[in-house]
């Protein structure tokens, strides 16, 4: 399978480039820094409306294809990784809603997540049922019209920001993954938050955990049937692990745009250090990683857009997120050895590139799972 950008997809990815460097980037270290939310940064982003980005066009969005949507998160990520999982976060707590809810449902809540005016957070793991997922605790109990839910969620983005959650429980805990069901809840029902985690990246990205104590969940919104939590949790991660690659890979751009840059103006033995051949092949390895790592997740999104043809979803998926968050972690690390002792400072960005490209190898399924997932597609 071939692709190549259309003229509509290059023109969006130069308007992207722009807008990130005048409204995204120059905010990046300072809710770093302080470990608020980029609310500047989502102003602006709502301002283009890119909220809406992925939202099909009847519910009030743009319905944009898989591989634009994956330009954006390139490119908000170049500037400010936290700002492309601010992005990314509705998407992936709105698609067990856009796929596997009631008609009433979608039309309820997908609208305002197009215009910005609520935000979505998915919660599937636990303290201790992070990639094991059958082994989760937290309990959905039916009550007449109503579902009783108590237990945990651990690690979720935009925990106390969203508006609503995607809650993945268990309504029958031994038949383990079979008795797992999914619910949007919304925060005002009695969800609480009573910790906020004090993370090395990601840190404008708050992350904490989210406490169900009998909270009351109607019927209504349950989305899809009473044990189809774990194929509806699968098939979401799926169709988003390629758009995390996506962000590894701006992250990775970035770290090579500003060291490059810095080569061409630090001066040592007389000349830019750009003319050192070992600085100079230790960028060109770092492009062509990045460059391999964009192919692997352009084509994974390509993949969801045609409609996965060939059943090669979540090997794809699984290569590309594996492949591009490793590629981000090797590329940053030198990117910050580029750079040499200012690399080591917080007064440039290359630093917060490596942190933030760690959670990249971690979070939506480790990269070990992620192999786990492809040898298990090589070897059926």
């Amino acid at each position: 399978m071939s692709f190549d950008l259309t003229d509509e997809q290059r023109a969006f990815r130069d308007v992207m480039r722009g807008f990130v460097d005048d409204r995204i980037s120059p905010h990046a270290a300072l809710y770093d820094r302080e470990q608020t939310f980029p609310q500047k940064s989502w102003e602006a982003c709502r301002e283009m409306d890119l909220p809406a980005l992925w939202v099909p066009e009847a519910y009030g969005g743009a319905g944009a294809d898989i591989v634009t949507q994956a330009i954006m998160a390139e490119e908000i990520a170049r500037g400010c990784a936290s700002t492309s999982v601010t992005m990314l976060i509705s998407k992936l707590g709105m698609l067990p809603v856009m796929n596997f809810a009631s008609e009433e449902i979608k039309r309820q809540y997908l609208p305002r997540i197009a215009s910005g005016e609520i935000q979505a957070s998915y919660c599937l793991s636990e303290a201790d049922a992070g990639s094991d997922v059958a082994s989760m605790r937290c309990r959905a109990e039916r009550d007449g019209d109503d579902y009783i839910l108590n237990g945990s969620k651990y690690w979720i983005t935009n925990s106390g920001v969203s508006d609503t959650y995607t809650v993945f429980a268990s309504t029958n805990l031994e038949a383990r993954s079979h008795g797992i069901t999914c619910f949007l809840v919304e925060k005002e029902w009695g969800v609480e938050f009573p910790k906020h985690e004090d993370k090395l990246g990601l840190r404008a990205s708050p992350t904490g955990e989210v406490v169900f104590n009998d909270v009351r969940v109607p019927a209504s919104h349950r989305i899809g049937e009473e044990g189809q939590g774990f194929k509806i949790a699968m098939h979401t991660l799926d169709r988003s692990r390629p758009t995390i690659g996506a962000q590894a890979v701006g992250i990775a751009q970035g770290s090579i745009d500003f060291a490059a840059n810095y080569m061409k103006g630090r001066k040592a033995f007389g000349a830019p250090i750009s003319q050192l051949q070992g600085l100079r092949f230790m960028l060109a390895d770092m492009a062509i990683r990045t460059e391999a790592a964009r192919a692997l997740v352009y084509r994974a999104c390509a993949t969801i857009d045609a409609g996965d043809p060939d059943g090669q979803l979540s090997y794809l998926g699984a290569a590309a997120k594996s492949f591009a968050s490793d590629t981000a972690m090797s590329v940053s690390t030198d990117a910050v050895q580029l750079l040499g002792g200012y690399g080591f400072t917080k007064e440039f960005p290359v630093e917060r590139f490596m942190r933030d490209a760690k959670i990249t190898q971690i979070y939506e399924g480790t990269n070990q799972v992620q192999r786990v997932v492809v040898a298990k597609h090589l070897l059926k």
